[in-house]
Order: C-alpha cells, then sequence, then structure tokens
C-alpha cells in the first residue's frame, strides 16, 4: 500500500512518505538530483536557484516545531520559484478544534500543490496523502517515531559526498533507536542502498523490540560495535517521548554510550561522524568530536537544502532525470 501510494502509475515518486518500499533506482535518483542543484564552481559550496516550481505553492504544515527542517524546506521551495505558505498551527483553527482533515481540505480550495507535513502521530502524512486531491504531493517532514525520509536521504547525499559506494560500508546507528523516526528510515534507506552492514548499538530499553527484522545487527557495547564502523550516526535522546526512566541517569549514558575523541579510535581511522540534530553536547557526543576534523554535522545541515529541493521537484513532476 505504501509503495503505490508514494508512485505514479508509470513509477515515478508522487509522494515522499518514507524511503520503505522504494527502489534502489529511485533512491539514487533523489541523489543524483540533488547533486545537480549544487554548485561547485567556487570555494565555498553553493545550491543553485531554478524555478522548476514557478507558480506553484508549496504550503508548511507543522504541527510539531523544528527550526531546521521547516527552514531548509522554505529555502528549497525558493529556489525552486515556488511560493511558500508556513501554516502557524498554534494559531490556526486546528487549535479551535478543526480537524486535520478540515484543515486539508480548506487548503485544497486555496489551489495548493504541495504539502510538507510534520505531526506527532505515527502515520499522518500517509493519512494526508491518502486523503488529498491527485494533484498535490504530499511529503514527509517527519511523523512521530515512524519515519523521516528526507532525512534520511540527505544523511544518505552526505555519506555519498565522503564514501560513494555503498556496497562496502558499515554503518553504526548509536543511541536512541526506540524513539527515532530519523534511524528507522536510515535503516531502510541503507538497506536499500546495498550497505555491508548496518550496525545499532544503544542499551536494550533504547532499542524496539525485534529490531533485528529490519535488516541490523544489535550491540550494546559502544567499544565492540565500532570495530570495523565506516559511517557512524549519533542520535540524541529524545527525552519527550520517553514515558519512563529508561535510563539510570544522563551521566551513565554518556559513560557507556556517548563518543568521545577516545572512542571515536575504535571505529576505522577515516570513518566519518553524523548527527541528525539537535546535538545535546555531553550527552550523546563530546564537543570535541561532534566539532573535530572526523565530524560532518554542519555538512549534512548544508546537503539538507539540495536533498529537498530533489524531493520537491521530483514529486512535483517537474524533473526530467
Amino acid at each position: 500500500m505504501t509503495q503505490n501510494l508514494q508512485l505514479t502509475a508509470d513509477g515515478k515518486l508522487k509522494h515522499f512518505l518514507t524511503p520503505e518500499g522504494l527502489s534502489a533506482e529511485l533512491l539514487t535518483q533523489i541523489l543524483d538530483t540533488a547533486d545537480t542543484f549544487m554548485d561547485n564552481s567556487s570555494a565555498r559550496q553553493q545550491i543553485k536557484s531554478m524555478p522548476l516550481l514557478r507558480d506553484k505553492t508549496v504550503v508548511n504544515l507543522f504541527f510539531e516545531n523544528s527550526t531546521r527542517t521547516r527552514t531548509t524546506f522554505e529555502l528549497a521551495a525558493k529556489k525552486l520559484g515556488a511560493e511558500v505558505v508556513n501554516m502557524n498551527i498554534a494559531t490556526s483553527a486546528t487549535s479551535k478544534g478543526e480537524s486535520l482533515l478540515d484543515t486539508i481540505r480548506n487548503l485544497e480550495a486555496m489551489f495548493v500543490d504541495a504539502f510538507v507535513v510534520r505531526h506527532a502521530v505515527s502515520g499522518s502524512a500517509h493519512f494526508v496523502a491518502q486523503q488529498t486531491a491527485p494533484h498535490i504531493s504530499v511529503i514527509n517532514a517527519g511523523d512521530g517515531s515512524h519515519a523521516h525520509p528526507t532525512q534520511a536521504m540527505l544523511d544518505m547525499f552526505t555519506i555519498r559526498q565522503h564514501k560513494p559506494d555503498f556496497s562496502c560500508l558499515r554503518v553504526a546507528i548509536i543511541g536512541d533507536i526506540l524513539h527515532s523516526r530519523v534511524a528507522r528510515s536510515q535503516i531502510h534507506a541503507l538497506n536499500i542502498l546495498g550497505v555491508k552492514e548496518v550496525r545499532v548499538i544503544a542499551p536494550k530499553t533504547l532499542l524496539p523490540a525485534e529490531i533485528e527484522t529490519l535488516g541490523v545487527t544489535v550491540s550494546h557495547d559502544l567499544q565492540q560495535g565500532l570495530h570495523d564502523i565506516d559511517v557512524i550516526i549519533m542520535l540524541r535522546l529524545q527525552k519527550e517521548r520517553m514515558n519512563s526512566a529508561l535510563l539510570p541517569s544522563v551521566s551513565e549514558y554518556f559513560h557507556c554510550f556517548g563518543l568521545t575523541e577516545e572512542k571515536l579510535k575504535f571505529a576505522k581511522p577515516d570513518a566519518i561522524v553524523m548527527h541528525p540534530g539537535p546535538i545535546n553536547r555531553g550527552v550523546e557526543i563530546d564537543s570535541k568530536v561532534a566539532d573535530g576534523k572526523q565530524s560532518v554535522i554542519l555538512q549534512q545541515v548544508s546537503n539538507g537544502v539540495a536533498v529537498r529541493m530533489a524531493v520537491m521537484a521530483m514529486t512535483m513532476g517537474n524533473f526530467a532525470h
């Protein structure tokens, strides 16, 4: 169902809700398309503006707070020439009892072309995609603990810039896997793109049940888990999603699972360090590592605009690859 919902009859991307069920060819097309928006002609890498979405209107429908994700989606749409509407949900009719579906119907009546949806409830973006008019595309900007596909793809894009051959890579995702929609999307994308191994490293209390069914190997020891790793993806502790005391203490967590310069040495010497943000310095990662020479964290942020441009261009039917 998810795959059919995301694709047009001829196999093109209509909505982008999750990497799950999509082909390696389609994910690679997103990365290749994003590459075309990167301007490497100057010493300082820039993002090109291309008016592929002129006369289109994109609505950022964020029911959850987000600074970087919403800003990069807005910049991406504007660089493509689209009009952008940022819905302030706190002051919109939804706070007065208007349902999500009512909000969608009213916005459709204003002749919009795409919804970028961020919502605390898993499955919300799928629901919107199922309910919208046929000409509207829906992009999932994060739904509950389910998926965050554009973040996963900008992470894939960043990995490819440093390590182009996915087939020989071992990738470790470390931290709060249980509450992370990013981790789920990363695992799907990495496996679809054919990495050698996806390893998750976390305490048992921060791992979903039957996590191995997603195609990962599990480690509860950071030192052992980092052995032979090419790419390290750190995740923040999502305390706002934790219903009970899943950890003895933050300091104990940092001692066991926080990435420091000493622990980084257990990975390959040329391993890159990533973090989808926001970073909790001194909780899951030491500042010396976050700002160190192996960190590509700020590069991930920069890449977000190009990747979201690619997804918008492809879903809204204006990019012939």
